[in-house]
């Protein structure tokens, strides 16, 4: 039995004990319920009790890119930070989760490792049109595609007759397509840093317009309509694109938002010269521009917020933002990162689950099981001291590349243990052997 004077419930936040018995909440008591005799009983105090995080858009890059992280490092990282599942994405990894023997060679790497429950996105290539539904069918939550360059490779983007070919495929079996929205035309049309050292984050800014998320989102949403499809925007930046989005919703257009702890908490204003571990694709904005993304979550234009946890080995974290590898590393600290500034602005802890646990258990078809303190579901939770403060110590951090946009910020929210299916998996910075599960989409 868990218990605590502050337990976020979705009839919100009371006092309560939570009986737990095989991996599952049994019932959601009165604070004084009494003990039974033999079990055990773990008082927070005033700690929160808050339904583990549910991370959707994570980069493990397991195998062949191992040395930018791995899943043990990858879910040591996110349960430290209250995240109990996470999906991974199907590029950065070799090979790609682009067909089912690429999906069970991920499945077989990650089985022993992972500290968390972990699931996986498949991905949507120019040529494996025929491997989406034996990928559905096996279980991942969805298929990731880019519509500009991703990066790497073996990872090709799709144009839009391509991108028109996968989606009806989709949507013929009713599932979800993922969506980097960045124009190509509008990117080649911008200013290039092509050819000198690029240091200035302004220089790479200008490289990434909104107006390059604008036209892919607007694309998007006709093809989505067209097909009756299910689509959601991945790592949104661009506010210019909200109004697009939010008539889209309002005409019953399938399709949900996220966007990410960096983009709410880290503006351009403040990236130094050469800092390039603030680098992302698309990138951090300004602040006013942030303003009206916090506004959008809570008005539910965006939909949910997810860390997009993209590292890579230092050495290609250089001072040049034209050849820097692009990614945030964001699993340990997301909790804290979007609670210090979601309490700035006046939202609740609940708000924070809401977007963080909640929604993204119900974009990928977990809400029956997770997402929630509701008896029935699985017992994963964090235990969060909401008012303590830290100053994040790039040491400190578990995942394989210690390099964070965070580095030196304080930080409110101090994750005190999480747990999963009952059982205490981490608990200040000792950690239990990994007992995640491997998760597939049910049908």
């Amino acid at each position: 039995m868990l218990r605590s004077t502050r337990v976020i419930t979705p009839e919100g936040t009371r006092a309560a004990t939570v009986a737990v018995a095989a991996g599952k909440i049994t019932a959601v008591l009165a604070y004084d319920a009494e003990v039974p005799p033999g079990a055990r009983l773990e008082d927070f105090g005033d700690d929160v009790l808050l339904p583990g995080l549910v991370d959707t858009h994570v980069h493990v890059n397991d195998p062949g890119r191992t040395e930018w992280e791995g899943f043990w490092t990858a879910t040591r990282a996110a349960a430290a930070g209250g995240i109990t599942t996470l999906v991974d994405m199907p590029l950065n990894s070799l090979p790609p989760t682009t067909t089912v023997e690429h999906l069970r060679t991920k499945q077989d790497v990650a089985r022993s490792k992972a500290h968390i429950d972990v699931g996986f996105w498949g991905g949507a290539l120019p040529d494996n049109v025929k491997h989406l539904r034996p990928l559905h069918d096996a279980g991942v939550f969805g298929f990731k595609a880019f519509l500009s360059p991703s990066g790497v490779d073996e990872f090709p983007e799709l144009d839009q007759e391509q991108l028109a070919r996968s989606l009806a495929e989709i949507a013929a079996f009713d599932g979800l397509l993922i969506v980097h929205a960045e124009d190509p035309h509008h990117l080649a049309a911008a200013p290039q840093m092509g050819g000198r050292k690029a240091t200035k984050y302004a220089d790479f800014l200008a490289s990434r317009p909104r107006d390059a998320e604008d036209t892919a989102i607007g694309n998007l949403i006709a093809q989505a309509e067209r097909l009756h499809a299910r689509v959601h925007v991945l790592h949104l930046s661009s506010s210019d694109a909200l109004p697009l989005i939010a008539d889209a919703k309002r005409a019953g257009v399938r399709i949900t938002v996220e966007t990410c702890p960096h983009y709410l908490t880290l503006t351009a204003e403040e990236v130094p010269d050469g800092a390039s571990e603030f680098k992302c694709c698309p990138p951090i904005r300004e602040a006013a521009n942030q303003d009206l993304l916090w506004q959008a979550l809570a008005d539910g234009t965006i939909d949910c917020v997810v860390t997009d946890h993209s590292p890579s080995t230092a050495d290609l974290k250089t001072d040049d933002f034209a050849t820097a590898w692009g990614g945030i590393s964001g699993l340990q600290l997301s909790l804290s990162a979007v609670w210090t500034e979601a309490r700035k602005r006046g939202h609740s802890l609940e708000d924070v689950v809401r977007w963080m646990s909640t929604r993204t258990a119900q974009l990928v078809g977990l809400d029956s099981r997770k997402g929630a303190i509701v008896v029935g579901h699985d017992a994963d939770f964090a235990v969060l001291a909401p008012d303590e403060t830290f100053t994040v110590d790039p040491a400190a951090l578990q995942h394989r590349n210690r390099i964070t946009a965070y580095a030196g910020r304080s930080l409110s929210g101090v994750v005190k243990s999480t747990w999963l299916r009952g059982e205490r998996i981490v608990a200040d910075g000792e950690f239990g052997a990994p007992g995640g599960e491997l998760l597939t989409r049910t049908p």
